[in-house]
């Protein structure tokens, strides 16, 4: 009962925080499945896009899907979630870079990014204690 009573509130987990947590880290997460999905089904307009606008070679939108799926399910794994969030932000961090070369919009991944850590911060009491820490 002391353990309980000397933590701060900010390390103490509470269920409506947590499951606002899990709901925001599922909008990124869903958005990322989908779009490994469409790149991984290799979709003539995602073909298009991607070798004719963004000035890929075919061969890349496997390995690009293939990543962003490994990277958003290491995100949606507890265990691995901090490692997924920062490999999610290194591979949004390129998109945002790609969309900035082309002159295209890029604040879909910069929201994606912030959902990310939101949405993990939210949901890990360990992260709010290290980000709360003095």
């Amino acid at each position: 009962m002391t353990a309980i009573a000397s933590q701060s509130p900010v390390t103490q987990g509470s269920r409506a925080l947590v499951w606002v947590g899990r709901v925001v880290s599922a909008l990124p997460a869903l958005a990322l499945l989908a779009s490994s999905a469409a790149k991984l089904s290799q979709q003539p307009k995602m073909l298009e896009m991607f070798t004719g606008h963004l000035g890929f070679q075919p061969g890349a939108l496997t390995a690009i899907g293939l990543l962003e799926l490994i990277c958003t399910v290491i995100y949606l794994i507890p265990r691995t979630a901090v490692l997924g969030a920062a490999l999610l932000t290194a591979y949004l961090g390129g998109a945002v870079a790609i969309h900035v070369r082309v002159g295209d919009p890029f604040a879909l991944p910069v929201v994606l990014g912030v959902l990310v850590w939101l949405g993990l911060y939210l949901r890990d009491v360990r992260l709010r204690a290290v980000a709360w820490r003095r």
